[in-house]
């Protein structure tokens, strides 16, 4: 194929297909090979995978900012109930000012220094998604604010579904990559600057923001806010951690290798041997792992001890375990 005279230049491109190599050519210059082309298709795949995730995390940080919204308008700031963080210190703010000064706007003043001052703490990707939950949930609380009735005025009510909702939303924010900034941050700028943990930081800030509930509010509602809080917590781990719908088994016996084989036969169940020494006997011995599903917690304890009544088991909750006979991991 000739191309057409440009000005005082005439160029002459060929483009040509050969086998088996797969080779782009123009002119007499390879400019494709078949390791371009293959890298060049990994490059598009891995944009578009990248592009999925991006977009499955910003659409969840959404979703996520809807429900803190909603638990928001819907339940707490109608019934003054100011349950820790910014939003609490939003929810004082707006009904000292007699209600001038809205709270989804006061959030979004109040969270930008905090996100500014934790850029480095959060890094880039984290700041980013977070930047736009916090201006997503301001935005929406500011929408939603006078268009929804409310629902209750009963105190217990409130507090109970508005940290449940909250909570929601809060803990699919923080599954998408994001934070819901507030006293996160004021806990990570704590941690860096004071001799405190983050723990330790997050549960002062909640507390003084509690505490000024009490002072401008009354010591009731400021009891119910920090119900609220204790709700939100928990649903918080629930919706990170996933709800415990299986149990993780240490078994310690002189028969491991029995009770093993039980297991595989009677349960179906996979078991793990990791080597443990008794500290005060001194004596080594198997301690095995199995992960089990709660309607199979009674079957393995009477296989155990029907085994050896002298094992030493003990059980605990286990969290969203992935892997064969359970939960898939979901890349997205």
């Amino acid at each position: 194929m000739k191309a057409s005279d440009l000005g005082a230049k005439k160029q002459e491109f060929f483009v040509a297909y050969r086998t088996p190599n797969c080779c782009i050519t123009v002119g007499e210059n390879t400019v494709l090979g078949k390791d371009n082309i293959k890298s060049l298709g990994r490059v598009v795949s891995y944009v578009r995978a990248s592009l999925r995730k991006l977009i499955h995390a910003y659409f969840w940080i959404t979703v996520g900012s809807a429900f803190i919204a909603l638990g928001l308008d819907l339940f707490l700031v109608p019934n003054r109930i100011a349950a820790g963080g910014v939003s609490g210190l939003a929810t004082i703010i707006y009904y000292l000012s007699g209600a001038r000064v809205p709270v989804g706007w006061t959030l979004l003043v109040l969270n930008i220094p905090l996100f500014l001052l934790s850029y480095r703490e959060l890094g880039a990707r984290v700041f980013v998604r977070s930047l736009y939950g916090a201006l997503a949930t301001s935005v929406l609380v500011e929408l939603l604010a006078h268009r929804l009735p409310i629902l209750t005025n009963d105190l217990l009510l409130a507090s109970f579904y508005g940290g449940v909702i909250s909570g929601i939303g809060m803990g699919v924010v923080l599954r998408a990559g994001g934070t819901t900034g507030g006293t996160d941050l004021v806990a990570r700028l704590l941690h860096k600057y004071f001799p405190v943990t983050v723990g330790q930081g997050l549960l002062g800030s909640d507390f003084v923001v509690i505490s000024l509930a009490g002072v401008f509010f009354n010591a009731e509602l400021a009891l119910y806010a920090l119900l609220a809080l204790l709700v939100t917590s928990k649903v918080i781990d629930l919706v990170q951690e996933g709800i415990s719908f299986a149990k993780a088994a240490y078994i310690i016996s002189v028969k491991p290798e029995e009770i093993a084989q039980a297991i595989f036969r009677e349960l179906e169940r996979g078991v793990t041997a990791l080597s443990g020494q008794g500290m005060y006997t001194g004596e080594t011995r198997p301690v095995l792992i199995c992960v089990v599903g709660k309607t199979e917690e009674s079957r393995l304890k009477d296989l155990v001890y029907s085994i050896d009544p002298q094992a030493f088991v003990f059980i605990t909750d286990a969290h969203e375990v992935l892997g064969e006979g359970f939960k898939t991991y979901d890349k997205r």
